[in-house]
């Protein structure tokens, strides 16, 4: 692969407008724009990242995630950017771009994740798989709609689908986004179908000819056309990087501000990605001030900028290997043995002491039980008995903007997906009260 081809401002669906002018704004600068004032964007603001949605107490939301995931994302680009450059003087490609395409990804990496945190996932998963949408298998095959993509639902692929599908009413190529952009948030760039993947795809059957188009676009590497699969690209090494580097350690803050982990070990959880000497430097810093939720966040900011680092040097030693599509594995998986033990005694302590708390658990819990309800509810009045009357009650509650009366069980079924997974946790709740009888409109 090369980079002149891998950096490319050409917008899905609006080739045909496509110039090399120079503007006030890049393209890329654009689709993040574009990404900050769209609705769903903001509606995950109501989604869970990992603890149930604020109290007395705020803790991250995806919007917010998103946010941080952003800004380490543009400081990862920013050092590849001004690397790439010294290292290739002589190429026309715009290295000074990767910041802002990287920081539009990272915006959009958690777009298509549904209600409820990841638990959401699994429950649409575990609907088709083993649950009440199973007798669906036969049919959904019968018409040659892929099957897998349902059993093993991707909010990756599904954030794909929401940026490129033309919905009803939209414009041709949904979001309009760049083709680089687009790539640089498929971490799984194969079919659902492609062998020894453990069930993660990058794009549904719907979209496998729009991503094709992309990556060929791109000259990104195919690895075989059937099942569709290619290498990375490479920016979502940073992209994946920053997301990885945000998510653990401002779920530790969290936890710490939630009273799961003590303050002691939370410090020592920081502390131990760095070595004596500068474990003392800290400590004199942290000194200076007495609030304690200011220490603990001086020392999250100072894991960060490390891993920024680290990762960075990562990216830039495995260059050559990334660009041929040989590199395994998450660049945070790579770095020093100090932090790399570090990180895996943080992942550790969250998995016993937060993701498995009472309130997480109620969170995934809920979430099975409404949204397995919401997709059997409006799945069977659009597949099985679309004329009865309460079927047509129940169709009327989803927007026009989604396909469920086209031809295809796998593309109706896609469809009611698109509703539910771009619904908030506070909507999803409030639907399933009001369909059940357990809340009515105020008279």
């Amino acid at each position: 692969m090369n980079w002149q081809k891998l950096l490319s401002a050409k917008r899905f669906g609006m080739e045909e407008y496509h110039d090399e002018k120079h503007h006030d704004r890049s393209d890329f600068q654009r689709d993040y724009d574009r990404l900050i004032f769209s609705s769903p964007f903001r509606r995950l603001q109501n989604k869970t990242q990992v603890f149930p949605l604020p109290g007395s107490i705020f803790v991250h939301n995806r919007l917010t995630h998103s946010i941080e995931v952003s800004s380490v994302g543009r400081s990862l680009g920013v050092i590849i950017s001004r690397e790439l450059r010294k290292r290739y003087s002589e190429s026309s490609a715009d290295f000074e771009d990767i910041s802002s395409i990287v920081a539009a990804g990272c915006l959009a990496h958690d777009l298509g994740n549904p209600p409820f945190g990841h638990s959401g996932e699994t429950a649409i998963s575990s609907f088709f798989s083993e649950g009440k949408g199973k007798y669906l298998e036969q049919k959904v095959k019968e018409e040659g709609g892929r099957w897998e993509d349902l059993i093993n639902f991707e909010g990756n692929a599904n954030s794909i689908r929401l940026l490129i599908h033309q919905f009803n009413g939209r414009r041709k190529g949904g979001f309009a986004m760049t083709y680089s952009m687009l790539a640089s948030i498929a971490k799984y760039p194969y079919s659902s179908t492609a062998p020894n993947q453990k069930g993660k795809f990058g794009f549904f059957q719907s979209e496998e000819d729009d991503f094709r188009r992309i990556a060929n676009e791109l000259g990104m590497l195919c690895v075989s056309e059937n099942p569709l699969q290619f290498v990375r690209h490479p920016l979502v090494y940073l992209v994946e990087a920053a997301d990885d580097i945000c998510y653990k350690i401002m779920d530790i803050e969290d936890a710490h501000k939630l009273g799961l982990l003590s303050t002691e070990q939370t410090i020592s959880l920081f502390m131990n990605f760095f070595d004596e000497e500068r474990q003392q430097k800290m400590k004199r810093t942290m000194d200076r001030v007495s609030d304690t939720n200011e220490q603990i966040a001086y020392l999250r900011s100072s894991v960060i900028g490390l891993l920024v680092d680290e990762c960075s040097r990562v990216f830039l030693d495995n260059e050559e290997t990334i660009m041929l599509g040989q590199f395994e594995g998450a660049l945070i998986k790579h770095v020093s043995p100090l932090p790399n033990q570090a990180n895996k005694d943080a992942t550790k302590i969250s998995i016993s002491k937060i993701y498995k708390t009472k309130d997480v658990v109620d969170i995934e819990l809920a979430g099975h039980r409404i949204i397995g309800f919401l997709l059997e509810t409006f799945i069977t009045a659009v597949t099985e008995h679309p004329t009865t009357k309460y079927s047509e009650l129940i169709i009327s509650r989803i927007p026009e903007q989604f396909e469920i009366h086209v031809d295809s069980t796998y593309k109706r079924i896609l469809a009611v997906l698109d509703f539910v997974s771009g619904m908030t946790d506070v909507y999803a709740l409030d639907l399933y009260r009001k369909i059940t009888g357990m809340s009515l409109p105020t008279v």
